[in-house]
């Protein structure tokens, strides 16, 4: 279980790399279709502001006729306008089906400038935490202000009257010093209740704070408990995977056959076929004879494009296709059988650069429907088998595949695209 951790880790790496690829595929194709656009509507835009600089010199000369006129005039911009976005439609398509045909035409190719070969230690696993994801608990709450205590009153007594007014006003300063002390004492006794309002409500937010920050305290620490849990499982994972991949390196030293075909299996998994063009094999390592015995899944045939071109009908506001020959397609797909063959036995020789493995036994078939039988069934198009010596000294840069397959003496399907088998009889099979 351990080893296909790895292996499923490899893949995950690699699908990253496939879609970060076609993302960028995807990017380019749309900035090409955007350029497209843009420079089409510049010359649209170009026509319009010619056409209305015309029209206003036909304004002065026709007024009866202009309102015709500028409807014709729209009417067939529209339609060019359709005919245009019909056109960037059918560019779009036969640039998409122009790549599927170039991947599939150079699978062999597409690996030649790769080296197979699979450093172990690169699968190697570093841990890199994320950062703290509640941080914001990590900062005190900031405390209560104190409410602003209301002014405090003030006792404004009137001056004593001097003179005759201190002979006849004596009783009316008496009653005015009465009032304003009154009105200063009834000031005073609400300056003082709200005095303690305001510190009831300032203890209350106190208190409120107080709650809140034990609450904040306790979030913080089960937060740091839950981020320690997930630190110390990724540390875990990590050092599992890293143990199992101490093993496989170990165990691929001395040539076991789990380890062997585990280190396959990556190998494989880096080998990265057009997503229209999926592969993937079945394999198992005899250490008997030091052989590697492969089976090779491939699409079959009705799976691969038939188109030759799209193309756009004015007359029916229609996009059509334009089939390829039934030859183009017999070659196509027969083209594409050979290369993945003399790619794997590439792709595994290359990688294998201990010589563990010193023959390749490999089929290369597809899944389908059997004409003959109407039920599902692998059938085998080429079966061959080859000695790493024999098959390192060839430049594969240089060859014709059909031609390199008979040189090794493969059974070879006369008509993979027709779901004819190879006459497998008398070839080692998987």
């Amino acid at each position: 279980m351990a080893r296909s951790l790895l292996a499923e880790f490899n893949r995950q790496m690699r699908r990253a790399a496939r879609e970060a690829e076609r993302s960028r595929r995807d990017a380019d194709r749309r900035y090409k279709a955007a350029v497209r656009s843009s420079e089409q509507a510049s010359r649209e835009a170009e026509r319009a502001r010619h056409r209305q600089a015309k029209g206003k010199e036909v304004e002065r000369k026709q007024q009866a006729r202009t309102r015709d006129a500028e409807k014709k005039q729209l009417e067939k911009q529209a339609a060019a306008a359709q005919v245009a976005a019909r056109q960037a439609q059918v560019e779009e398509r036969n640039f998409e089906l122009q790549e599927i045909y170039t991947d599939i035409d150079t699978l062999l190719e597409a690996t030649l400038g790769v080296d197979d070969y699979v450093d172990l230690d690169t699968l190697r696993v570093v841990v890199a935490h994320p950062p703290f994801d509640r941080g914001a608990l990590e900062h005190p709450m900031p405390p209560p202000q104190p409410l602003a205590s209301p002014t405090k009153p003030v006792l404004n007594v009137p001056e004593p009257p001097t003179g005759l007014r201190a002979l006849f006003g004596k009783k009316k300063y008496s009653l005015s010093l009465k009032r304003v002390e009154a009105d200063y004492n009834e000031a005073l006794l609400g300056w003082q209740k709200n005095v303690s309002l305001a510190e009831e409500e300032h203890i209350k937010a106190l208190e409120v704070h107080a709650r809140k920050e034990l609450q904040r305290k306790s979030s913080l620490e089960e937060e740091r408990s839950r981020y320690a849990k997930e630190c110390e499982v990724r540390e875990a994972e990590a050092a599992d995977r890293n143990l199992a991949l101490d093993k496989l390196v170990a165990d691929l030293g001395y040539g076991v056959v789990e380890a062997v075909e585990e280190y396959v299996s990556i190998v494989l998994s880096n080998s990265v076929y057009p997503d229209h063009f999926p592969v993937y094999s079945d394999y198992e390592f005899d250490p008997e004879h030091a052989e590697l015995r492969l089976k090779v899944h491939i699409p079959p045939p009705h799976q691969i494009p038939s188109v030759k071109a799209y193309k756009y009908n004015k007359s029916s506001d229609e996009i059509t296709e334009t089939s390829l020959t039934q030859k183009a397609c017999k070659d196509r797909y027969a083209g594409a059988v050979n290369q993945v063959a003399l790619r794997t036995l590439h792709e595994i020789f290359e990688a294998d650069r201990r010589g563990i493995i010193q023959t390749v036994s490999l089929e290369v078939g597809t899944e389908t429907i059997q004409p003959a039988t109407g039920l599902q069934a692998y059938i085998p198009f080429i079966a061959v088998g080859s000695e790493r010596s024999a098959f390192t000294a060839f430049d594969l840069s240089s060859v014709v595949p059909q031609a390199t397959l008979e040189h090794l003496g493969a059974a070879i399907s006369k008509n993979p695209y027709g779901l004819v088998p190879a006459n497998t009889s008398g070839v080692r099979k998987t």
